[in-house]
C-alpha cells in the first residue's frame, strides 16, 4: 500500500509530505509515514534542513474520525511529534488552510513554522470533551505565553496566521507561494541546530489570573469540565520539566476521554455528520440554487435574506407594499451592518451585496426567476395558502416553493398549489442568520430532488439540516410543547418559574423556559394556546398564568415585562408574578406544593424524552441522533450532554420509564408512556440501538 507520507529532496533540503485527503488527519498510516520519512530524512546526509509540508487544500486539520472509539494504534501522535522534535537538523512546518488539534501539535514539534496568510490554526479539543494531548498543553505556552495558550486552548477558536506571528506561533507569513517560502527559511535555517520548542523556557503561571479564567470559565459553561480541566494540566505541567508535564498531560487527556460528556460531545459530532444521509435522497442531485425568493420581510423573512446573502446567494425580498418592502430593505441593511460591526463581513462585500444580489419588491412578478421561494409571512393557514397560491402563479417551472411555518401542516399548504411536488418545509430558527438549525420538512408527495435542494440550502448556508415529517411543530416544537406542558404544569400545582429555570440552567440549558419565553414573546405561545383550543382535551392543563400575563399586556422583554421585569439591569423578577401565580391557583382550586431541583429536572426530562420516544415511533424524526440534533441546535440543550435521547440512554431508560409511571399515578392524562420507551427497556436496548447502521 502507497504511504499518505512521502519523502525527497530538493537540493540540501528534504521534503516530507502529507497526501491523505480530504483533510490530511493524523490517522495510523500517516502517523507511522512520518516517522519512516523523519527516519529518511535524518538519514539523508545530502539534506541540510528539511521542510514538512501537506498536499491539497490543507494542512493537517485534526485526528482522523474514522479512528474516534477505536482502541488507539501505534505509533501514537505525541511518539511522533517527539521523533521529529528530536531530530538533528531543522525542520520548517509550511502551514496553509487549518492546522487543528494534533495537526498544530504536529507544527510545533517543527523547529520552525511559516503559513500562509490566510492559514489558521487553533486546539478545538475542548469541543469534543477533551485536552490537548500531543503535548498542545505544553508547547503552545512556551511559544506564545501562558495565558494566550490558554485562552486558546479553552476557547478553541482558530488564530488567523498574522495573529499567530504577532504572537509568535509562527516564525513568518509566506510571502508568494508557500512552499518557495518555506524552502527560503529551510536554507537560512541549514546547518544550524534545531530550536526545540520543549527547550524553551515554560511561562510561570500568575495564580490570579489562572484563577480568574477559570471562575470566567465556570460562569459561561456551567457544568463543562474539559475547559478549567485543560487550565489545572498546562498549569501544573508547566511547573514541571517538560517530560513531566508530558506525563500530566498524558493524565489528564485519558481522564477526559473516560468522561461522559466526552462521549456526549463526540455523539453530537456524528450525530451532525449523520442527519443530512438520508436514503430518500441518497444520489439525488439538487436542483439550480442561485437566485433566491423571499415573501415577507419580517425580522424572520430578513434574517433569512441575510442568511442567504452572506452564502452568495441572489436575494428578492417581497413585501405587500412599499412602506413595507423599504422597511424590510432596512432591516437587512441593519443586520448586515452588525456582520460588518462583529467583523464577519468586510465594508466593501457587504456594499456590493446590497448594490448587486439584493433587492426588495412589491409584485410577485419579481419573484418569477427564482429557483426557490421561501414564503415567511404570518403564522395563518389562510394567509399562507393565499401566498403558495400566488407563488404557483409566477413561479417558473421547477422552482422549489417552501414554507417557513413552524408548526403548520405542510401537506395542506402545498394542496394550495398545482405543483405539490415542488412543496416542502424550511424551518429556520430565529434569528435566521445566526442558528445553525434548518428543519427541511417533508410532505408526503414532495419529490426527492426538491427535499435534496432543502439540504443542499442548508450546506450552503453553513446549517445543520435535519429532515422532518410533517405534524403540528415538527420536531422541536412539538416535543418543546410537550415538555413546555410538564414544567408549565409544575408553577401551576407550586413551582416558581423563576426557580424552574434555575433548576434548568443549572442542569445546563443555556436559558430557562420562562426566560425563553420572555426572549420569544408569550404573545406567540398565546396564540398558538388560541390556535390549538378547539382541539383541547378536557384533561388538558392550561398554563391560565400565562394568558393572564397576556392580557394584562406583559409580553416579555418587548414590553419590558414577563415573568421577569426588564427595567432593572440585570433583569429581575417580575415583582408581581407571586400575587397572580396566587390568584391563578386560588381561582382553579390548586393546593400549591414546593419542588425542589431535582424534581424539577427529572419531571421536565422525562416529558422531553417521552414526547421524543414519540416522534421516534411514528417516524416525524428519522432516528433518536435527528432529535438530538434538533434539541441540541434550535433549543439550547446542552451540548455536553448530547441531546436528550444520549442522556436518556446514559441516565437510564428504566429510570426515567419509572419516573413516568410514578408521575401517572397524579395525571394518568399526561403522563401515559411512550410505547417505544416500554419497549426499549422491555427489551433491554437503547435509543443508540435505533441509530447504528444509519449513521455517516
Amino acid at each position: 500500500m502507497t504511504s499518505p507520507v512521502t519523502y525527497a529532496r530538493q537540493g540540501r533540503i528534504g521534503l516530507i509530505t502529507i497526501d491523505n485527503p480530504p483533510v490530511n488527519a493524523t490517522g495510523q498510516a500517516v502517523r507511522a509515514g512520518l516517522i519512516d520519512a523523519a527516519r529518511a530524512f535524518a538519514a539523508d546526509d545530502a539534506a541540510q534542513a528539511g521542510v514538512l509540508i501537506c498536499a491539497g487544500r490543507t494542512w493537517v486539520a485534526g485526528a482522523d474520525i474514522s479512528e474516534f472509539g477505536r482502541p488507539p494504534q501505534a505509533p501514537f501522535l505525541p511518539d511522533v511529534i517527539a521523533a521529529i522534535e528530536a531530530l538533528e537538523k531543522p525542520v520548517v512546518a509550511a502551514i496553509h488552510g487549518t492546522a487543528l488539534g494534533g495537526g498544530l501539535e504536529l507544527a510545533m514539534g517543527c523547529h520552525a513554522r511559516i503559513a500562509a496568510p490566510s492559514a489558521r490554526m487553533g486546539l478545538p479539543e475542548v469541543t469534543l470533551g477533551l485536552l490537548p494531548g500531543a503535548g498542545g498543553t505544553q508547547r503552545l505556552p512556551r511559544l506564545i505565553g501562558l495565558m494566550p495558550a490558554l485562552e486558546a486552548m479553552t476557547s478553541a477558536r482558530q488564530i488567523p496566521a498574522p495573529e499567530a506571528r504577532e504572537l509568535g506561533l509562527i516564525d513568518a507569513l509566506a510571502d508568494g507561494e508557500l512552499t518557495a517560502a518555506a524552502i527560503a527559511l529551510a536554507e537560512t535555517l541549514a546547518g544550524q541546530p534545531p530550536r526545540r520548542t520543549r527547550d524553551l523556557p515554560a511561562p510561570e503561571a500568575d495564580p490570579a489570573a489562572t484563577d480568574a479564567l477559570k471562575a470566567r470559565l465556570v460562569r459561561s459553561l456551567p457544568g463543562q469540565i474539559a475547559q478549567t480541566t485543560a487550565v489545572d494540566v498546562a498549569t501544573e505541567g508547566l511547573a514541571l520539566s517538560f517530560d513531566e508535564g508530558m506525563a500530566v498531560e498524558r493524565a489528564g487527556f485519558l481522564a477526559l476521554m473516560d468522561s461522559p460528556q466526552r462521549a456526549a460531545l463526540i455523539h453530537a459530532f456524528f450525530a451532525e455528520r449523520a442527519v443530512a444521509h438520508l436514503p430518500q435522497i441518497a444520489g439525488v442531485p439538487p436542483r439550480a440554487l442561485d437566485r433566491v425568493g423571499i415573501v415577507g420581510g419580517g425580522l424572520m423573512g430578513a434574517g433569512i435574506a441575510v442568511s442567504c446573502l452572506l452564502a452568495g446567494l441572489d436575494v428578492t425580498l417581497l413585501e405587500r407594499d412599499q412602506a413595507g418592502a423599504d422597511k424590510a430593505a432596512a432591516t437587512v441593511a441593519d443586520l448586515l451592518a452588525g456582520a460588518v460591526s462583529r467583523g464577519k463581513l468586510a465594508a466593501p462585500r457587504r456594499d456590493a451585496i446590497l448594490a448587486d444580489a439584493f433587492r426588495t419588491a412589491t409584485d410577485h412578478e419579481a419573484l418569477a426567476q427564482a429557483d426557490l421561494l421561501i414564503e415567511a409571512v404570518f403564522e395563518s393557514m389562510d394567509v399562507k395558502r393565499q401566498v403558495f397560491a400566488a407563488l404557483d402563479r409566477v413561479a417558473k417551472p421547477g422552482a422549489v416553493l417552501a414554507t417557513n411555518t413552524s408548526y403548520l401542516d405542510v401537506n395542506q399548504i402545498a394542496d394550495a398549489t398545482s405543483r405539490p411536488r415542488d412543496v416542502i418545509g424550511l424551518h429556520f430558527f430565529s434569528p435566521a442568520h445566526v442558528m445553525r438549525l434548518l428543519e427541511v420538512v417533508v410532505p408526503d408527495r414532495a419529490a426527492p430532488d426538491a427535499i435534496a435542494t432543502g439540504f443542499a440550502l442548508a450546506k450552503r448556508l453553513k446549517k445543520v439540516a435535519v429532515r422532518a415529517g410533517v405534524c403540528d411543530g415538527f420536531i422541536g416544537n412539538r416535543i418543546l410543547a410537550h415538555y413546555r406542558a410538564a414544567v408549565d404544569a409544575m408553577v401551576l400545582d407550586g413551582a416558581d418559574p423563576i426557580a424552574v429555570d434555575r433548576a434548568l440552567t443549572g442542569f445546563g440549558f443555556a436559558m430557562g423556559p420562562y426566560a425563553v419565553t420572555d426572549l420569544a414573546g408569550l404573545d406567540i405561545g398565546y396564540m398558538t394556546r388560541q390556535r390549538k383550543a378547539a382541539d383541547r382535551h378536557p384533561r388538558d392543563r392550561v398554563p391560565a398564568f400565562a394568558d393572564r400575563l397576556y392580557e394584562q399586556g406583559h409580553l416579555g422583554r418587548k414590553s419590558g415585562r414577563g415573568y421577569y421585569d426588564y427595567a432593572a439591569k440585570p433583569p429581575v423578577p417580575n415583582p408581581d408574578l407571586p400575587a397572580l401565580l396566587e390568584a391563578v391557583r386560588a381561582d382553579l382550586g390548586l393546593t400549591p406544593r414546593g419542588f425542589d431541583a431535582d424534581e424539577i429536572v427529572a419531571r421536565t426530562m422525562a416529558a422531553m424524552v417521552n414526547e421524543a420516544a414519540r416522534v421516534v415511533e411514528d417516524g416525524t424524526a428519522l432516528r433518536p441522533l435527528d432529535v438530538d440534533v434538533v434539541m441540541l441546535n434550535g433549543y439550547g440543550f446542552p451540548r455536553w450532554r448530547g441531546g436528550p435521547m444520549h442522556w436518556a440512554d446514559a441516565h437510564g431508560l428504566d429510570r426515567i420509564l419509572d419516573d413516568i409511571r410514578r408521575f401517572a399515578a397524579e395525571d394518568d392524562h399526561f403522563w401515559r408512556p411512550a410505547p417505544l420507551l416500554v419497549d426499549l427497556v422491555a427489551t433491554g436496548r437503547r435509543f443508540a440501538d435505533l441509530n447504528e447502521g444509519q449513521s455517516a
